[in-house]
């Protein structure tokens, strides 16, 4: 079955290191197996730090200030990623993007998000280009305004219903002032769920590694009903820590019509060969509401969940950025 031509759905590499985009990231994208990618301030600290394909431009570097250098390293590698991925997305407009997140530090101050977002935009000058934004209380009017503008956004840290529909009302908002084709996507974010709940749910009998999906296809129908055909859904934090479950399963239980899912290398590769090739079960709207009904009868607040996994994938991603602002200032 053709996923994308049949039901719309693309898969994403989460993945961006400058020696992968001169090899890897082709491969993948010849196989048909990928139609765009995404960054974090996470997967770039990692790739600066532990790849050498990075030392020489640093070097040359030292004369700016730290974020200065980030911002130029980053930068190299998404306007490269954009324009390997500009004949995709020149071809299908929905595709072919790449994704790169404003300075996490900011996800409360909207005047300064909206500056960044609209700057590295112009520094980049690619329409392929996604600005990420956290879905926080700031984060909402920083979308609105710069999908407004024609640049295409992508809301991330998405994890309760209410933020993927305050997300889905700034972008919607924002697309229609634009005047424009403005694409967005809003990022649910899946497995993390499942690592911080599942012990708990063992002790209740219930079926673990669940509750991430159930929760994304929540958050799928909540966005849909906004039937704005420029705003997709993407589930993302679909890789799977352990042996416990197949490499590709959140892909194989996300695999919905208009979405996309963005992946690690692991997982990816372990779909291409065993993976789920046709449109996964989608459970109703009372069904999911059903399950968190269960949750509740058991006392787990799946309120605290939702700000818990917020305020830690915040925090994670503002370390990841400091220890790469002190690792780039030699």
């Amino acid at each position: 079955m053709d996923l994308k031509k049949e039901i719309n759905f693309s898969l994403w590499c989460d993945f961006i290191e400058r020696d992968f985009l001169e090899d890897g990231f082709l491969k993948l994208l010849d196989k048909k197996l990928i139609f765009g990618a995404t960054s974090n301030p996470a997967i770039f600290k990692d790739a600066i730090v532990n790849s050498s394909a990075y030392e020489q431009q640093i070097n040359m570097l030292q004369v700016n200030d730290s974020k200065k250098i980030y911002e130029e390293l980053s930068t190299t590698d998404i306007k490269k990623a954009a324009q390997i991925l500009k004949p995709l997305h020149d071809k299908n407009d929905e595709d072919g993007f790449i994704s790169l997140e404003v300075d996490p530090r900011l996800c409360d101050n909207t005047s300064d998000t909206i500056e960044e977002g609209a700057r590295l935009h112009n520094q980049i000058k690619h329409d392929n280009l996604m600005i990420k934004i956290p879905a926080t209380k700031a984060g909402y009017p920083a979308m609105e305004h710069l999908t407004s503008l024609g640049i295409a956004v992508n809301a991330t840290l998405v994890f309760s219903p209410e933020q993927a529909i305050k997300s889905a009302e700034a972008l919607d908002k924002g697309i229609k002032k634009s005047g424009k084709d403005t694409k967005a996507v809003i990022s649910i974010f899946v497995s993390r769920f499942d690592r911080l709940l599942d012990a708990e749910l063992t002790e209740f009998n219930i079926e673990t590694s669940k509750t991430g999906i159930i929760n994304a296809t929540k958050c799928y129908h909540e966005i849909q009903k906004f039937e704005n055909k420029n705003i997709r859904t993407l589930f993302a934090s679909t890789g799977v820590k352990g042996d416990e479950l197949s490499q590709s399963y959140y892909i194989d239980n996300l695999i919905f019509p208009d979405t996309i899912n963005t992946a690690p290398l692991n997982a990816i590769q372990a779909w291409a060969e065993n993976g789920m090739q046709e449109q996964s079960k989608i459970l109703t709207q009372t069904q999911c509401d059903d399950y968190f009904g269960l949750l509740e009868a058991k006392n787990i607040d799946i309120d605290f969940v939702y700000k818990k996994l917020l305020k830690d994938g915040l925090d994670a991603f503002k370390v990841s950025f400091d220890e790469l602002l002190e690792k780039v200032k030699l």
